[in-house]
């Protein structure tokens, strides 16, 4: 069981990766339908470090942020509009990411190959998720929509993975010291 203070710790750390989301989710480059930007670095990187519960908590918060109005979403989007539009599966899809992030490396260990291995995982079904989203809502046929949402996102993905593996490896044990991070 954890104690006041461990919980309030995660929770600040988990509302310091929600920001982060935030802002990487502004670094972007836009596309016709779906921006590039580096919002699943974060993602990753969140899952890697607090885990399913607390990774997915984050990503929730973040995602809920952006409901409410708060300019958090790509481009300084907002609204319920956003989060239940045609992009808005992916931003759910972040959710299951770091959740999926955090379990496999919980489960299988935190090594360079495991965690890039859990990223892919995650951000397969992020795709999957917000691909189909996108589908339903758009009325495209898959082939349109992935040469929209996942085709040139995939050469990205793969660096954000990398990185975030690099960082996660790096920043597990001093957080972990600061009771942040499992």
């Amino acid at each position: 069981m954890q104690s006041r203070s461990d919980t309030t710790r995660k929770l600040a750390a988990a509302a310091l990766f929600a920001a982060m989301t935030a802002i990487c989710s502004q670094i972007q480059i836009p596309l016709p339908m779906v921006p590039i930007n580096l919002a699943l670095f974060a993602v990753h990187l969140c899952g890697a470090l607090l885990g399913a519960k607390w990774g997915a908590l984050a990503m929730a918060a973040y995602a809920l942020l952006g409901a409410v109005g708060v300019p958090v979403f790509s481009g300084f989007a907002a609204g319920p509009a956003v989060l239940f539009g045609k992009t808005g599966g992916y931003i759910l899809g972040y959710i299951l990411c770091a959740a999926i992030v955090g379990a496999m490396t919980r489960r299988i260990g935190f090594t360079f190959p495991k965690l890039c291995a859990a990223m892919v995982v995650g951000v397969a079904v992020c795709y999957a998720f917000g691909t189909a989203w996108f589908m339903v809502l758009t009325k495209m046929n898959l082939m349109t929509s992935l040469t929209y949402c996942v085709i040139p996102f995939l050469p990205g993905d793969a660096v954000k993975i990398v990185l975030a593996t690099v960082l996660a490896l790096r920043l597990k044990k001093p957080l972990a010291q600061l009771g942040m991070a499992v």
